[in-house]
C-alpha cells in the first residue's frame, strides 16, 4: 500500500534561514552556456575530473580536478571537440585503451551525437590538437539528442550507450558497440520507446537480475514521467522491453536523483518544473510503490530544475539540495532543504544566478564534507561549486 505525503513549503514569502549564503568558487566562467556536469577520474589520481558541454558557445570542455589546495582556484582544462548545440558530455573509454573518451549529445539544427576520441597517450590529454572528433552516422541529423548514459548493455563487455532526444519523434534506445569501436559506422541503433523529451538516463539494474536496465525520465507530451525499461535478457535487440511507470505521469519532470536504502528498495527523488520536489520509494521486483511523498515550495525561487540526496550536514539523516532556472527575480536559485522535511529551505547561492543544471554532491576542498558542483547558463557564472561551510 503505498503512503502519500505532501509538506507544503511557505508560498508566497521565502521562508530561508538566515544562514549565509555558501562561498561560490569558479572553474571556469569563459564561455557561454555551461550545461551540465559530468565526473569522471580521467587520469586515475583520485580526483574526480568534469566534463562539460558550452551549448552557446559550440564547445566541449574537460577539467581536471587540481586537488583539495587549488581546488577553489580555475582549473586545468582542454577543449576536446568543436561541436554546435552541445547539450549534454559525458566520459567513456568506447575504444577500451585506457583513455577516457567523451561523448556528446547536441541538439539545434546539428542533431547529431559525436565521439571525442582521446589521445593514445596519458602525457598529451590536455592537448586539444590531439583530440579526434566524429559523428556516430546512425544518430547524424536525425534528432535533437538530448543526454547519454554509458553501459554494457548487452553483456559483450563492451561500452554500449543509451541516448534519448526531444521534439518530433523523439526517443530512447541504445547504440550497440560493435568489435571495432572505433568504426562508428557499424555501431547500432536500437530504438526502444517513443518520448517527447528526455531529461535524466540512469543505466543500472533495477530489477536485481543481472543485466541493465534503464531509468529515465520524459519531460513533455501525455506520457510525462519516471518510467523504468526492464533488460529483457542482456539487451536483445528483437526482445521485449517492458516499460513501468514509476510515478510523477503527467508532470513535467526535470532532473533526478537516485538511491538504493537497501537490497530490495529502490528511492527516487524528481525535480518536477512547478516548483515541487516528488520522491517514490518502491520494491525492486514487483516495482510496488511503498511511499510517495511531495514537497512544494514558492515563488520566491525559481523553477525547478534538478535534485540531489546527500548527508550535508553530517548528521546521518538525509537531506536535498534543489537547484532552479527561471531564476531571475529569485531570492536563491540553489538550495537545500535539511533532513528533507523541513518546512525552511537554506539559502546556498543566493540571488547571483538564474538558469542552473544537473549538481554533483562531491567534497572538494578535502575536508570531509560535501560541496555542490553545478554549473550556470545564464548569468555568466559558467561551471562552479559551493563549499559547504561546515553546516550543522
Amino acid at each position: 500500500m503505498s503512503r502519500r505525503i505532501i509538506a507544503q513549503w511557505l508560498l508566497g514569502s521565502l521562508c530561508l534561514c538566515s544562514q549565509a549564503e555558501w562561498a561560490r568558487h569558479t572553474i571556469d566562467g569563459t564561455l557561454e552556456g555551461a550545461d551540465g556536469v559530468r565526473l569522471a577520474d580521467v587520469n586515475r589520481d583520485g580526483w574526480q575530473d568534469i566534463v562539460t558541454g558550452w551549448e552557446e558557445s559550440g564547445q566541449v570542455r574537460v577539467y581536471q580536478n587540481p586537488g583539495p589546495k587549488k581546488a577553489r582556484q580555475p582549473w586545468p582544462a582542454v577543449t576536446v571537440g568543436k561541436v554546435a548545440s552541445p547539450e549534454d558530455a559525458v566520459f567513456a573509454d568506447l575504444d577500451q585503451d585506457g583513455q577516457m573518451d567523451v561523448i556528446s549529445s547536441c541538439e539545434g539544427s546539428n542533431r547529431s551525437v559525436y565521439v571525442h576520441w582521446a589521445p593514445a597517450e596519458s602525457v598529451d590529454y590536455r592537448n586539444a590538437s590531439r583530440w579526434e572528433t566524429e559523428p556516430i552516422p546512425a544518430l547524424q541529423g536525425q534528432a535533437m539528442w538530448m543526454f547519454t548514459t554509458p553501459g554494457d548493455i548487452n553483456g559483450d563487455g563492451r561500452t554500449d550507450l543509451v541516448v534519448g532526444s526531444k521534439g518530433k519523434e523523439a526517443t530512447i534506445g541504445w547504440l550497440e558497440a560493435p568489435t571495432s569501436p572505433r568504426k562508428l559506422v557499424d555501431w547500432q541503433w536500437h530504438p526502444l520507446q517513443a518520448i517527447g523529451w528526455v531529461m535524466t538516463i540512469r543505466v543500472m539494474d533495477m530489477d536485481r537480475d543481472g543485466d541493465l536496465d534503464i531509468l529515465f525520465s520524459n519531460r513533455k507530451e501525455r506520457a510525462s514521467g519516471i518510467y523504468a525499461l526492464i533488460n529483457p535478457s542482456n539487451g536483445q535487440s528483437m526482445g521485449f522491453w517492458k516499460k513501468i511507470l514509476i510515478g510523477a505521469r503527467g508532470e513535467e519532470v526535470m532532473f533526478m536523483d537516485v538511491l538504493s536504502k537497501e537490497e530490495k528498495t529502490w528511492s527516487i527523488w524528481a525535480a518536477i518544473r512547478s516548483r515541487q520536489i516528488q520522491r517514490f520509494t518502491f520494491q525492486t521486483e514487483s516495482f510496488e510503490r511503498t511511499q510517495e511523498s511531495i514537497w512544494k515550495f514558492g515563488d520566491d525561487f525559481g523553477t525547478a530544475k534538478a535534485v540531489v540526496a546527500g548527508d550535508l550536514d553530517s548528521d546521518g539523516k538525509m537531506d536535498l539540495v534543489v537547484s532552479c532556472e527561471n531564476a531571475n527575480d529569485a531570492k536563491s536559485g540553489v538550495f537545500w532543504l535539511p533532513r528533507a522535511e523541513t518546512t525552511k529551505p537554506r539559502s546556498i547561492s543566493g540571488s547571483k544566478g538564474v538558469k542552473f543544471d544537473r549538481m554533483e554532491l562531491i567534497d572538494l576542498d578535502g575536508d570531509g564534507d560535501l560541496d555542490i558542483l553545478t554549473c550556470e547558463e545564464r548569468d555568466l557564472l559558467g561551471v562552479l561549486w559551493y563549499e559547504n561551510p561546515h553546516i550543522q
